[in-house]
């Protein structure tokens, strides 16, 4: 009986699969809105100088973001909804298997990966708009703990995964 409500209770991800989705699909949209106005702009005063050059580069750095946290969204929303809502699909989808997500170990482990190239981009985006100062550095050195953290967190799922991997067989 207990097992059955939690078999039916599974599909409570549903809603952060339709969260997920329609967060994903809105950050493609208003990217490609942000995208034709900067090329509105580029073409209206296309950039004389060094430094209106890089603010057009941190303008499309922070579409590479806003791109990439769509493209989480977008991954929670098919991760979530194939190992939970459809899990006997899951050899089936060509996107879980490009990102090679079996189970939900992998799929925290693509989300790490992810959100470690977010933060690489947010920290690139922060040394071309600010440059070379104290606070750039601090910014740095903050992230690059965050990093550490999340790569040593990720070695550790992963070797955790292996063993037991290793204790089913």
């Amino acid at each position: 009986m207990i097992e059955n409500i939690f078999k039916s209770s599974r599909l409570l991800v549903l809603v952060t699969v339709a969260v997920s989705t329609v967060a994903a699909i809105l950050l493609y949209a208003a990217n490609i809105v942000i995208v034709a106005n900067i090329v509105i702009d580029f073409v209206l005063q296309i950039p004389a100088t060094p430094d209106e050059g890089k603010i057009l580069a941190v303008k499309f750095l922070k579409v590479l973001d806003m791109l990439l946290i769509a493209v989480t969204f977008q991954i929670i929303a098919v991760g979530l909804f194939r190992l939970f809502i459809k899990p006997d699909t899951c050899e089936k989808s060509t996107l879980l298997a490009v990102l090679e997500i079996r189970d939900f170990h992998d799929l925290k482990i693509t989300l790490i990966q992810v959100a470690i190239v977010i933060l690489v981009v947010m920290f690139l985006e922060q040394a071309v708009e600010v440059g070379a100062s104290l606070e750039t550095l601090y910014y740095g050195l903050g992230i690059s703990v965050i990093i550490f953290s999340a790569v040593y967190a990720f070695k550790g799922m992963e070797h955790a995964g292996r063993a037991s991997a290793r204790h089913d067989e």
